[in-house]
């Protein structure tokens, strides 16, 4: 699979030391409104259950030696077999030590509080400490969302019973869908959306609705660094320059998966390790991979262009 985003071993010589690498400190965010201080790299959700439950509770012990304090997760990923791989983990006071985050991407009231309920019970926690309505894809979606008995419904709903701490989105589809999301509501506390060096070229999140999630105070969650593996596997760009450019940007955390605890060191090293690109950096490799290819050749999950035909976009939770 390629869907995960790590450093290379030669990159991270750093922190072979093991020891070395958990004592070094992981640096800390505020995540906008909400409050959270929560870890430059967030744990994606995804993989937990990739390669079984015990791969899955061996990288979330490791994560939380190394400093990472904000797991990913979701209704939809496994049929919520991450969401129960996170409740094996978290047992013994674990919980406690970290930040909890699920998602649920059923649009109206009942779906979402179901896929509430389910989660809190496959991850044993009376609480989330953040909720998000799931990969928001189309307009249509959004008119749910707002409408009477709609999901928001249930988000708000969530909020005021103490079930979730705050509330948010996310999305990697179209940054017009996000932006109707973010003026339609203002208890929104956290965005989700694609952060990469291909995302500027074609229907960019960076360019458009980042700036305004920033403006309302929001927290942003960054994903997609390597746009599901499509930068690598078109030898668009290293996986250095993926994360750096990533966290060179104003985000508050990196959502990144993995599928081994190694992969995660290699991640952790990365993020200890960052020191952020000038805006010289930046913009000479946003002219080298201008050149492409862009669009959906890389970034799979985004809206097709005019006139495509037989393209069904990436979904969230899909293998890549």
């Amino acid at each position: 699979m390629q869907r995960r985003t790590f450093l290379s071993l030669p990159a991270a010589a750093l922190f072979l030391d093991k020891k070395a690498l958990a004592d070094t400190p992981m640096p800390l965010a505020t995540l906008g409104k909400s409050g959270l201080k929560v870890s430059r790299f967030t744990l994606g959700g995804y993989h937990m259950a990739v390669k079984g439950d015990q791969e899955g509770i061996r990288i979330i012990h490791r994560a939380i030696d190394l400093g990472v304090v904000m797991l990913d997760s979701a209704a939809k990923y496994h049929d919520g077999r991450s969401d129960e791989v996170y409740g094996k983990a978290l047992k013994g006071g674990r919980r406690q030590k970290v930040l909890l985050m699920s998602k649920a991407q059923l649009r109206d009231k009942a779906g979402a509080m179901n896929q509430l309920e389910n989660t809190l019970k496959r991850m044993q926690t009376d609480y989330l400490d953040l909720w998000a309505c799931h990969e928001v894809a189309r307009h249509d979606e959004v008119d749910q969302i707002f409408s009477p008995n709609g999901s928001l419904e249930a988000f708000v709903k969530a909020k005021k019973e103490g079930k979730v701490r705050h509330i948010g989105f996310t999305g990697h589809h179209d940054p017009t869908v996000h932006q109707r999301l973010l003026d339609g509501f203002d208890g929104w506390e956290t965005v989700q959306h694609p952060v990469n060096l291909v995302d500027p070229h074609y229907l960019s999140f960076i360019n458009s609705v980042l700036p305004n999630i920033r403006k309302k105070g929001l927290g942003l969650l960054a994903m997609k660094s390597n746009a599901i593996g499509g930068i690598t596997k078109h030898k668009v760009a290293s996986i250095e320059e993926c994360l750096r450019f990533s966290l060179s940007h104003d985000i508050d955390t990196l959502v990144s998966g993995v599928e081994t605890v190694e992969q995660l060191e290699q991640n952790v090293a990365v993020v200890k390790a960052f020191q952020k690109m000038s805006p010289k950096e930046i913009t000479t490799l946003l002219d080298r991979t201008r050149k492409g290819p862009i669009g959906t050749k890389v970034e799979t999950y985004k809206k097709p262009e005019p006139g495509a035909r037989n393209f069904r976009p990436h979904a969230d939770g899909e293998p890549a």
